[in-house]
């Protein structure tokens, strides 16, 4: 199973990023998906998870600004993040549940400028 992030960059603050995850080698359908994160000197921490039938659950900090999707015909998990914050400075990786185990991506920087 292979996940591979894109869509990170350098934005302003208040502008917008859209990340997606594409996962391929699944040999079962994908269960649940994640978006976590992981800034300098931090731990990494839950941004949102979206289930098989489209349950979505954010971090309470994130949900007004950060909306989580997926297209399940195409294997591909997005995350919009609007209103973008310094803060919001990371490494942002996905995580698909398939069969009994957790893969993650290598994740994509994403820096918001002051």
């Amino acid at each position: 199973v292979r996940l591979v992030e894109s869509g990170g960059g350098l934005v302003q603050a208040g502008g917008s990023l859209r990340l997606s995850c594409a996962a391929s080698g699944t040999p079962f359908s994908i269960k649940a998906m994640g978006w976590y994160r992981q800034a300098p000197g931090k731990q990494r921490e839950v941004v949102a998870t979206i289930t098989g039938g489209g349950r979505t659950h954010y971090a309470d900090s994130l949900k007004d600004r950060f909306t989580i999707s997926r297209d399940n015909s195409k294997n591909t998990m997005y995350l919009q993040m609007n209103s973008l914050k310094p803060e919001d400075t990371a490494v942002y990786y996905c995580t698909a549940n398939v069969g009994p185990d957790w893969y993650w991506g290598q994740g994509t920087q994403v820096t918001v400028s002051s």
